[in-house]
Parts: C-alpha cells; structure tokens; sequence
C-alpha cells in the first residue's frame, strides 16, 4: 500500500454505480441540485438500509453512516473527540463490522466469535479489488500490499499490534490463509505455501502460553518476510523473532501457564514416547494435541530423528525443574535427585558427573587460571532457572532458523534481486499493567520505536502527496516521541546502557542500585520521574522501587526488580545483555520496516472476559489510547480529510451539474472546478491539486454524497424507461426480422412442396393411364403401377371396411386377380371373428346356444313357428318349486329335477284337455296332475316324438307298449313347444327321434287302436274333435307367423351372428338371427 496515496474510505466504493450516470442523458436542473446539497448541509438524509443484507452493499453508500456508523475515522465530523471515535467503534461492532480505517490504517476489534466472512468467497471477492471499494477488512490490506508490490515492485510489509487477545496472532493467519488462497500455485509454490501455513502451529506450540487475558498468547514477537518470484507466486520466507519471554520457562503468574508445548507433550504425547522420556501423564487437561505439531514439523520437513531430539530437549527442560537442592553446613549445595540428573544426562547427551557440576558450581578466573566456586542453595537454583531459560530460548532460536531453512528458495537459476518480499509483524502492543516489569519496559520501548516510525512515514506520504499535488503543506503539531526513545537508547546516558553497566560492574550490584544510577543519570529529564524525585502527589501513587516513563500513549510505572536478573546472562558473562541485544535486534527491524512501504492493522480487544458482543468502554478507551489511534486520526485530519483524482471526482458526481452531464469534454480540472461552482462549495472547503481535488471538512463530502442520492432516483427513472424503451425496440426489431426470415423461408417451403407434388401428381396420373390401358395384358412395365395400386385399393378398401360381427355378410368385390385372395381372407376374417366370439362365451351362454344348436338342428327349415323361438332365450324351468305339489316333490324325494313345464293332456278317448305338468327327471319324464303323479315315461321306453310342421304347440310322445303299465302315447300341448321339445331330446338323448310331420300324426290310443290329429292352418289356433272322429288342429298361418318373425328380429338385432359357414355344428343354430 503507498504511504504517499491517502484517501478516504469511501473514495472508490461508488464506481459499481456510476453506470446509472453513464447510460442516462437528461439534464439535471441547476437549481434543485443546488438546493438539494444545501438541504443536505443542514439535515443530512436518513434512508433505510437492510438490516441482514450483504455487509458490503450495506457499507457501499454513506447514507447508512448514521446506523453503523462511518468505515473511515477520517470522516468523522468530530474527529478530535474520543468519545464520537469510540461511538463510532460500537456502532460497527454491534453490527457485526469488526474492521474500521483510519486512511490507510486497519483498525481491527475482536468478536470472539466466527463471521463468515473469511469464505474463499469472500478472499475473490476482494482480490485484485481497489482498497477503498470494499468494505474494510483484513484481505484488502492483504491484497493492497500485494498489488503494490506487483505493480511498484517495491517491497511491502504489515505491522500488526494490540494488546494480548486482540487477535494480532488470527489476524497474521488470515493474512497467510489469503496470500496462500490467491496467489498463483505450482507443485513447489503449493509445497512452500503449506509450509507457511503449518510454521504458525509450531511457533505457537513453542513461542504461545496461556495468560490471564488470553487462552493463546503470543509471547515472543515475529516478523515474517514472505518472498514473491515475478509472476507472484509465493517461493520462500524467513522468519525473525523477538523477545522470548524465557522467564515463563521456570516462572508463571497465578491462573497463567507456561508454553503450549510442555502440556501438549504431557497431555497428547504416546505411552512409548513419554517412557523414553521419562515423563508421565498427569491429569491436566489442555486444548492442543501434539499429533498437530508433529504433523506441522513434518509438512516444514523436519525428519523424525531431528522431532525426537525437539522433544528430547523439551522433556529435559522439564527434568531440569524438577532438580531439587539440598544444602551443607558448608553453604554449599548438593543436588538430592540423581533420577532427574540420569534423564538430563542421556536426553541432552552430556556426562551426567559434568552436568552435576555444572548445577553446583561456578568457573572463575583469576589472573589467567580457573577456578571452581561452589554455590550455594539459592545461587545454584538460580544457575538451574538460567539454565532452564537458555536451553529453552536457544531451542526455540535453533526452531526458527530450521523453519527458515525450510522456507528458504534453494533454486540457483532464481534471481533474488529481481525478488519481492512483503513481510508480516506480529508484534505485541503497548502494554501497562497493574505490575509493569522488564518485559513490559522492553515491549513499550518497541511500540515507541513503531510509533516513531509510523508518524514519521505518515507524515512524510502526506507531505509528499501536498508537494505533487502543488498544495501548501501546513506543518502539523504532533508528540515527537523522539525524546523517549534516546531517553531510553542513547549511548552511556539511557537507560539500556545504564542496566548494562550496573549488571557488568564488580561488586554488590542490585534492582536497587540501579535505580539510584538512574536517579543521578537521568533524574533531571522531564519524561522520568521516581519516588525520590516526584512531588508529593505523585508519590502516593508510585513505590518506592519503581519509575515511570511519559510515554507517548501515557504514563507507565515499572517496577525495577528483577530487571538485573532478567537482563543478564549468568551462563555467559561476555555476552551482550537482554535488553541491549533487543535494542540492536529492534534497530535492524526498523531499518527492515523503513526499507518497505509499510501498513498497518491496530487490533483492539472489546472485553477481558472474551465474549462476543459486550463492549467495554473503558477497556476500549484504554486501548484507544496506547495504541495512539486518535493521534493516529488527527494527523491524518491535519490537511484535507478527503482527496481524490479529477477524473474519479468528475464521473462519480458529474450527474450534479448541467455543465457536466452528460459528458464534459474540455479539461478535467475545469470541469471538476465548475462542479464544486454548482454545488456551492466555499474557497476554505476545497483545494484543486494538479491531479486532484482535497477536501476539507467531510461534511462538504456528506452533502454532495447525499445530494447525489436524491439525483439518483430521476436518473433510476430515467434509465429504467430508456432502457425498457430500447430493449423493447431491439426485441421488435429483431422479432419482425425473425418473422420475414421464417416467412420467406417457410414460402419457399411451400413452393418447393406444391411443385414437387404436381410433378409426382402428373407422373402418376401418366403412369395410372398407360397401365389402364395394358391392365388386361400380363404384368409388364407399363401395367404394374396400375395392377399394383388396384391390388392396394382394394385392400386398403378391405381394411377400411371389414365385417364387425359374424352375422355381417358384406364383403367389397375384388378385382379379378385377387378373387381367390379374397375368398381365402374372407374365410380367415370369418373364423377369426367366430374364434374371438367363442372365446369370450361364458358357460351359462355357452349352455343356451348348445341348446339352440340341438333346436336348429331339429326344428330348422321344419316347423313353422321356429323363428319366433329363436330370439327367445331357453330357461332352466317353466316351474318354481311353489308350483309343484309338495307331495310330489316328497315322492320324487333325491331325484334331481331338470325341467318343469305346464302342459295340456288330451285324453286318447274323448280327446278332453286337461291340465298337468311335464316333468322331466335324469331318466323319465313324469306327468303330474296336482298332488298326484299320472304317468312316468321312462327315456328307455320312449320310442319317439311327433309335431307338426306348422306353428301350433301340439306333439305326440311314443311310448312302447310292451308291458301293461304303459297306457299308449300320449297328446300334449303347450306354448314353449320348441324349448320344451329340446329338453326332452336332451334329456331323453332322442335328438333324432322327434319326427315333423305334414298335415297328419298317427299315434297309439290303446293296444291295437290308432289315433289321428289332424292339422291346418287358421287366424287362430283352435283344438277339438272333429266329425271323423280325430284330434282337429287349426294353427296360425304362415303369413302371420311372418309378421311376427319380422318384428322379433327388429328387437333382437346383434343379439346372434350367423354361423352357418361356421365348421363347428354346435354354433350353426345362429344362423337363424
């Protein structure tokens, strides 16, 4: 990100919408715009905003300023109130919008919860954006420094700080997450992005711990410096730490704990592991595994004996606090745990008698000759700790130099010049506690030196935009910090150099001394005070061990104990003290932070008891405060709160002014001049550069913004209307081009057809014609269409019109080559109708057309009232169980009845009609008269059956007379003779026993005595003895019984079907339909 291109938040975040201005022509009217950015100079328009909406939309109009308040302080009205700065903060964090500018500057607040908006969605979303387009978040400060360092090829770097538990540790791994997501991969540039993701879990195993204020507590800072090759793929990285707070080895403040790696190991570690080790599993609980770890050393590529002997050194460390001491009257120690001493000695690969030595003595020299010292119990618990910390503290240096050779791009034909590197500093922030030690001294003497630094470029990019643009620059009044940083890093006179000496001199030396030597060095300067030198007010407050320091974030109090401790190196007294190897460190980290073009995220904690949601004020405000935020602010408001190109300026609200819109031709500056003349812009409000317009105050930026909202509409209106205007017209036009198209097209459709059709029309009439003509020669040629099509219409004729029923005789008449074709497919469709016909009979139908086939076989062609019989369905029986006798139905007892009819007897003598029943059983028939059986004809006996040929109900039974009981045939007549005759051939089996006879039937009247009935035709049937003494029979005339046929088969059409080509006998009785 370029120091020197400050803008305000809202610079570029419009350019989604300047479409609406480019697309829509009419003119604005002079006068209401004017009023309307008057009207919103005193009241600012209020509109309504979605409350779940995308955050980005959401923040994309200024409009929505008065509910989540502004994305850049910049633009706060009341920029020098901490009260309005921090209103500001809660307006944002309660709306879930944790990320915030100050110009270029990303302030951060921890929600202690997951967003989701650290989505591959959303790393797209904001890459290759421009940083002031999109709402602010971490991936715009990490994709701003990227294309900078693309575009500028000059190396960038990301200062992160904040308190412990603001989220500076998350932030730097969004920020590897993002470069790890976007930048361009190959199989080596994967390998090397994995390897920066997985040196973050190591480092914190190693370098994190868990404090009052933070489950997870960087306590070391960590500068990493990423290098790019020219297509911007990620290739190496180098990693550099700061201040290891090595004292958590051997000491930890109540309720805190010491690294994460110590109970990962003890918690997470294997039982084989942990043997080998010497080392048991306790019941302490912890959050991390060291699967994770060991997986991590193995992506960065440790080998699994260099992980062994990591562990083997870190299980020593805690061997090493476990060494206890006892002392002799002597004063000297001795060492009571020679387990511990056994597990050192093959764990750190040393003598264990040397090592037991090393713990209980000291090596002095005097006058070029050593000499061993015993110590005493106190001196060899505090050589124990030294040693504790320097093991530690050199195993975590020998960790970050293997991560670095890791990292490190080993490819010869690279060119490091031609490499970019954008690093990453993750660093603690200003930190006052209620007991402020050598640690916090050396981290707030950090934050002065950033601080420094950070005004310096800040005020430095401002100064050097005012000169390009031509601006005068106004000298701005800040706290130079300048004067604390020598206060506490000037040679021989700070305070650095003032600990060194006093832990190097010979003799007694102490916390205490050294206080005094800085109360006769430095006691006169006006940023140091202690309890001897302060008046009498300020005395209640301090101790009498500490002094204080007038930061520039405030005034902090350090306690002096343990600062001699703590500085010096009792294992090597000819090595540079703590404190001056991290000024020289912290120097070369500023040279490194001045040679790239920085940004910075300030990361702000909202409560202590980390939940989401609550925001604590005075915490904040503390925050606020030693992150120097509102000085940050008001440097950046010392000139003109907002800056922007001409060009950006004049598309963005050239809307506002007739001069301007739609287009502006001449110069940008004049055109941007004769904007701000419209708008009504007064001289102290604005400033025109050489490339762009400055701003003043952001009120004059809120009118125009709001002005600009209610222009908006009638341009929405205007474009909607030209727009479904013209695409109407586009859709008509081309709709009516598609319709000539299709209609020529289906038009020469059309023509081709009808020609085609006439040409095949006339071919076939011509071909047709001829073979007319030759139709009764032989197949040839010239005949075969016409043979052919003779052949096909009959057919396709036959098809269309063959018989539905059996009793359907039409058949169309063939042409003269298919007479015997036709024939046979007649006879086929015949039997295949008859064949579907049976198929479909059921038995009960079955049973009464097998019956009407033994009546047609009997009566067809013979007796004239057979017609009428036809139609008429046969029953079972002519009579109920009711109607017979109960006393003959008891002297018929099991034998089954199969037919019952009323009939008429005429007595052989006399020929008297009497009323009886016919009954007909499984052997005999049986003449009942009332309750009283007369007769019982055995089927055996039964010689035969006689009826007329006319239409009357008369017939004759023939009986044998061998025996006396026979009485001679008997005369009967009814008016179901037909059905009743079947029924008696069937049951009797004398189905070709039953004689029709013409005019006269003779019959037996007694044992050698013949009787004879007579018969005739008459309008009536009458039945009576005539003169010559026979049985007289006049019936209905055959006219008549015609009429009557005729009717019966009106009634019964499609009843039965024609069998008589039928094979099968039984079903040529339906022919009579």
């Amino acid at each position: 990100m370029s120091s020197c291109n400050v803008r305000s938040a809202d610079e570029d975040i419009w350019t989604r919408q300047i479409f609406l201005t480019q697309l829509c022509s009419q003119e604005p009217s002079k006068s209401g715009t004017a009023a309307a950015v008057s009207i919103a100079k005193q009241q600012p328009w209020q509109l309504s905003v979605g409350s779940d909406g995308i955050r980005v939309m959401m923040e994309s109009a200024l409009t929505a300023r008065d509910r989540v308040g502004v994305q850049d302080f910049v633009l706060l009205e009341n920029h020098t109130s901490e009260v309005a700065f921090i209103e500001n903060l809660r307006k944002r964090f309660k709306e879930n919008l944790i990320y915030t500018y100050i110009g270029s500057v990303l302030v951060s607040m921890n929600p202690y919860k997951d967003l989701e908006i650290y989505t591959k969605q959303h790393m797209e979303r904001y890459r290759g954006v421009n940083f002031y387009e999109v709402s602010p978040h971490i991936y715009a400060v990490a994709d701003n420094a990227y294309r900078s360092m693309r575009t500028e090829r000059r190396d960038q770097c990301i200062l992160i700080s904040g308190e412990s538990g603001a989220g500076k540790t998350e932030a730097s791994k969004k920020v590897l997450q993002y470069y790890a997501v976007t930048c361009p991969a190959s199989d080596h540039v994967q390998t090397v992005k994995d390897r920066l993701l997985q040196s973050n879990p190591v480092l914190e195993a190693f370098g994190n711990a868990k404090t009052l204020r933070n489950d997870n507590s960087s306590r070391f800072g960590k500068y990493m410096d990423i290098q790019f090759d020219f297509k911007g793929a990620p290739v190496g990285g180098h990693i550099i730490n700061y201040l290891l707070e090595k004292s958590r080895v051997v000491h930890q403040s109540h309720g805190e704990r010491n690294f994460h790696i110590f109970y990962q190991l003890i918690e997470g570690g294997e039982d084989d592991l942990l043997r080998r080790l010497g080392l048991e599993k306790n019941a302490q609980q912890y959050q991390y595994l060291v699967k994770i770890v060991r997986k991590a050393l193995s992506v960065i590529g440790f080998t699994d004996d260099e992980v062994e002997e990591l562990l083997n050194i870190i299980a020593s460390v805690l061997h090493l606090g476990n060494v206890q001491y006892g002392g002799e009257d002597s004063g000297s120690s001795y060492i009571t745990t020679d387990t511990q001493i056994k597990y050192l000695a093959r764990l750190l690969g040393v003598d264990g008698t040397v090592l037991k030595e090393a713990l209980t003595h000291k090596k002095i020299i005097a006058k070029g000759e050593e000499l061993m010292s015993p110590l005493n119990q106190e001196q060899a618990a505090s050589a124990r700790d030294a040693l504790s910390k320097a093991i530690y503290g050199r195993t975590f240096t020998w960790l970050v130099n293997k991560i670095n050779d890791s990292l490190a791009f080993k490819d010869d034909s690279f060119n490091s010049k031609n490499a970019s590197v954008i690093g990453l500093l993750d660093i603690y922030g200003f930190e006052v506690f209620q007991n402020n030690s050598f640690e916090q001294f050396c981290i707030n003497y950090c934050n002065e030196k950033l601080q420094q630094l950070f005004i310096e470029l800040t005020l430095k990019s401002e100064q050097e935009e005012y000169e390009a643009e031509g601006i005068t620059w106004e000298p701005v009044q800040y706290f130079n910090n300048k004067i604390i940083c020598d206060l506490v890093e000037e040679k021989f006179k700070g305070i650095i150099s003032i600990l060194d000496e006093e832990c190097l001199r010979p003799g007694d030396a102490s916390d205490i001394t050294f206080l005094e030597k800085l109360e006769d060095t430095v006691g006169g300067h006006a940023h140091f005070v202690t309890h001897k030198l302060a008046d009498g007010k300020t005395r209640k407050v301090m101790g009498r061990e500490e002094f204080r320091l007038s930061h520039y974030a405030g005034e902090v109090n350090y306690n002096v104990n343990g600062f001699l401790d703590k500085n010096n190196d009792l294992l090597f007294r000819n090595l540079k003290e703590a404190a001056t190897q991290f000024k020289n460190s912290l120097a070369k980290l500023m040279e490194i932070l001045m040679s790239k073009e920085p940004s910075y995220v300030r990361c702000i904690k909202p409560n202590d008891a980390k939940q989401a949601g609550r925001f604590d004020e005075v915490l904040i405000r503390h925050q606020v405060k030693y992150l120097g935020l509102m000085e940050n602010l008001r440097v950046r408001r010392a000139g003109f709160a907002y800056r922007r190109r001409y060009e950006n300026f004049l598309q963005r609200y050239k809307s506002l002014c007739p001069d301007t819109w739609p287009n502006w031709n001449g110069r940008l500056v004049d055109g941007v001049s004769s904007l701000v003349k419209h708008l009504g812009y007064k001289p102290e409000e604005y400033k025109l550069g050489r490339t762009k317009i400055f701003i003043r105050f952001p009120k004059t930026l809120f009118a125009t913004e709001d002005a600009l909202e209610v222009r908006k509409h009638s341009l929405a209106t205007k474009l909607q209307s030209s727009w479904k205007g013209y695409r109407q017209k586009i859709k008509y036009r081309k709709m009516r081009q598609s319709a000539i198209r299709i209609q020529a097209w289906w038009r020469g459709i059309l023509a081709r057809r009808e020609a085609k059709r006439r040409r095949e029309a006339a071919n076939t009439i011509r071909r047709f014609i001829k073979g007319f003509i030759y139709r009764h020669q032989p197949r040839c040629p010239e005949n075969e269409y016409f043979l052919d099509y003779v052949r096909y219409s009959f057919l396709m004729k036959l098809h269309r019109s063959l018989p539905k029923t059996v009793l359907d005789k039409s058949w169309p008449t063939p042409p003269p080559a298919l007479i015997e074709a036709s024939e046979q497919l007649r006879k086929l469709c015949m039997q295949n109708m008859v064949w579907k016909y049976c198929k479909n009979i059921n038995p009960e139908w079955k049973h009464q057309l097998e019956q009407k086939v033994v009546a047609s076989e009997i009566f067809k062609d013979k007796k004239d009232n057979y017609p009428q019989s036809v139609p008429k369905l046969f029953v079972g029986t002519r009579l109920n169980g009711e109607d017979i006798n109960p006393k003959v139905l008891q002297a018929l007892g099991n034998d089954k009845m199969k037919y019952a009819v009323p009939v008429t007897k005429y007595d052989r003598k006399g020929y008297k009609a009497r009323n009886r029943q016919l009954l007909l059983m499984a052997n005999s028939a049986i003449i009942v008269e009332e309750a009283k059986m007369k007769q019982r004809i055995d089927y055996s006996s039964l010689k035969g059956i006689s009826v007329s040929s006319l239409s009357d109900g008369m017939f004759v039974l023939h009986v044998a007379s061998e025996d006396n009981k026979q009485k001679g045939d008997v005369v009967l007549q009814n008016e179901h003779v037909i059905e009743t005759l079947t029924k008696v051939a069937i049951c009797a089996e004398k189905i070709n026993s039953i004689n029709i006879n013409q005019g006269s039937i003779k019959f037996n009247v007694a044992q050698g005595k013949e009787g004879i009935i007579d018969f005739t035709s008459g309008s009536e049937l009458l039945i009576a003895k005539a003169k010559n003494g026979h049985l007289s029979v006049v019936s209905i005339a055959d006219e008549i019984m015609e009429i009557i046929s005729v009717r019966n088969k009106k009634k019964i059409t499609g009843l039965f079907f024609d069998f008589s080509d039928c094979p099968s006998p039984q079903l040529k009785m339906m022919d009579e339909s």
